[in-house]
């Protein structure tokens, strides 16, 4: 599964020079994270009702052009590694009017309680885990 998430780059997001700060495209992969996980069939809500939270382990951006002031961006969405106490989301930003790429990026994530101990979802979260495994597979 892939998931496309819109986002308008908003003024208070930008520079002097009107382009938009880089501590935002980590924002703006947690929407697309969040949206992707939500058509995933869970939200991140009902997750850590069950007790997991998913902290960020690693995050990677690379930028390959600027995003300006009012750009419509899309962002994309997509688990590309999962394992029982981790999963790896990857994203890339394109700016709508040119139709170009103007970021890629990853996040990691652990799957912990809330007492931050690692948890085998596969083992004790099947029907979460499982949810993460078929959108990878769909991908």
């Amino acid at each position: 599964m892939i998931q496309k998430s819109n986002i308008t780059v908003r003024y208070g997001e930008t520079d002097q020079m009107g382009i938009a700060h880089h501590s935002n495209y980590a924002v703006w992969f947690e929407v697309a994270r969040t949206d992707y996980i939500k058509n995933a069939g869970i939200s991140y809500t009902d997750v850590e009702k069950e007790g997991i939270i998913m902290p960020l382990s690693e995050l990677t951006c690379k930028y390959r052009q600027a995003s300006f002031y009012e750009d419509e961006l899309t962002i994309f969405a997509k688990v590309t590694k999962l394992t029982p106490v981790r999963v790896v989301f990857s994203y890339e930003v394109i700016r709508e009017s040119t139709d170009t790429l103007i970021a890629t990026g990853t996040t990691t994530h652990g799957f912990v309680s809330k007492e931050l101990v690692p948890v085998n979802m596969k083992k004790n979260f099947p029907e979460i885990y499982n949810l993460f495994l078929s959108s990878l597979e769909s991908c």
